[in-house]
């Protein structure tokens, strides 16, 4: 744990700065690169206390994350994020180092500056501007960011959260700073998100030559039954908050080099991204159904990236989207798309949405967001922080 820090060489009132900061530190998963401490030297002399939290698992990189809070009392309102960013890539393909935060024509460039350092330099701005213009929050001010969202989510948020809950730290409401706009600041909040589970199917049959099928077992018209089984009829029509779920077949392999040879086994990977209507397990008593109906031999085995869920739109959600609208004169749209993010763990101790940049160059060459985004984004977080505390207490 750590309560002070030397002062920053950049002023932590001003996104632009901070988010620079943050970029030029090379922090891909699970490498910090000195993200983290950028942080703790903006977030300390503000009153923060600060704590390093390195976990780390058998098998895994070990991570380190950063919980921060201003405040006893509750309520306490927590900003969520990451400062892990996927690699740039080859360099040749970037008009200017990934890494360098430099600004051309009102654009600031580098790897992060939507998923999501700009966020997280937006919020560390609007917090230090509402800290110096009002004093001590009516209640906490908190910030849980971590280096492990972009990677296996092992070592990152979900043991922050076991931690926090450990040490009788509460969350009464949460913000994720995920880049949720489609293409312009204010189109949307992401209130919630689908599940997600990867199944791995291997059909098992008997290795023979072709010419000789009877002594043989040839898994393959099985698995392409079964695939056909599973794949004739959507899942469900989708909910009031949510799309239809779908089932995607990633890759059908057999490894078979010989064209004389019936192989042995097929195998299949497949993702469902699935709504409120099914959990992991209904989903799984569904597949395990359908490949009964066919018949044979096989496996199935899965992983759970993780479940779906929802904050019903309430207070908060009309929180943020009261804040976007005054800022940039629309009112957000509420979504559950896209893929997942740490909100999944979130959920489980505090309503959460998520609200952040434009997404429309995250992960990609010349990654940028407008210094007119980040300034508004700072100006969106501020209202949220004025209000916050009338609206979730």
């Amino acid at each position: 744990m750590s309560t002070a820090a030397a002062a920053p060489s950049f002023d932590p009132c001003d996104p632009v700065a901070v988010a620079q900061a943050l970029i030029r530190c090379p922090s891909v998963t699970p490498e910090d690169g000195g993200a983290l401490g950028v942080l703790e030297a903006a977030l300390a002399p503000l009153g923060f206390v600060c704590h390093r939290l390195r976990f780390e698992e058998e098998g895994t990189a070990p991570v380190d994350n950063l919980y921060a809070r201003l405040g006893t009392e509750g309520p306490n309102f927590c900003f969520a994020g990451h400062t892990d960013v996927v690699p740039p890539g080859e360099l040749k393909g970037w008009s200017i180092d990934p890494f360098a935060a430099e600004i051309h024509n009102g654009r600031l460039y580098g790897r992060g500056a939507v998923d999501m350092k700009g966020a997280i330099a937006a919020f560390v701005a609007a917090a230090a501007r509402h800290i110096k213009e009002g004093g001590a929050p009516k209640g906490s001010i908190s910030l849980l960011i971590t280096g492990d969202e972009e990677g296996v989510a092992i070592n990152g948020t979900r043991k922050v959260l076991d931690w926090m809950q450990a040490k009788g730290e509460k969350l009464d409401a949460c913000v994720v700073g995920e880049p949720t706009n489609p293409k312009a600041l204010g189109d949307m909040i992401k209130i919630g998100r689908r599940g997600s589970m990867t199944a791995f199917l291997t059909v098992h049959g008997a290795q023979g030559h072709v010419a000789y099928p009877h002594l043989a077992d040839n898994p393959l018209p099985r698995l392409a039954r079964m695939l056909a089984a599973i794949t004739a009829e959507p899942l469900d029509a989708g909910t009031p908050h949510f799309q239809p779920s779908n089932l995607e077949l990633t890759t059908i392999d057999v490894g078979n080099p010989a064209h004389n040879v019936i192989p042995a086994q097929g195998k299949a990977t497949l993702n469902i991204r699935f709504n409120d209507l099914h959990t992991a397990d209904t989903l799984l008593a569904w597949l395990r159904e359908r490949l009964d109906g066919v018949g044979g031999s096989y496996e199935l085995d899965h992983f759970v990236s993780g479940d779906s869920f929802l904050t019903p739109p309430g207070p908060l959600t009309e929180l943020v989207a009261d804040a976007a609208e005054r800022v940039t004169g629309r009112r957000p749209e509420y979504s559950t798309t896209g893929g997942t993010s740490d909100a999944r763990f979130i959920k489980n101790f505090c309503p959460v949405v998520e609200f952040g940049l434009v997404g429309q160059t995250m992960h990609k060459v010349d990654e940028h967001t407008t210094l007119d985004d980040l300034t508004r984004l700072t100006d969106i977080y501020g209202e949220v922080l004025r209000n916050v505390f009338d609206r979730i207490g």
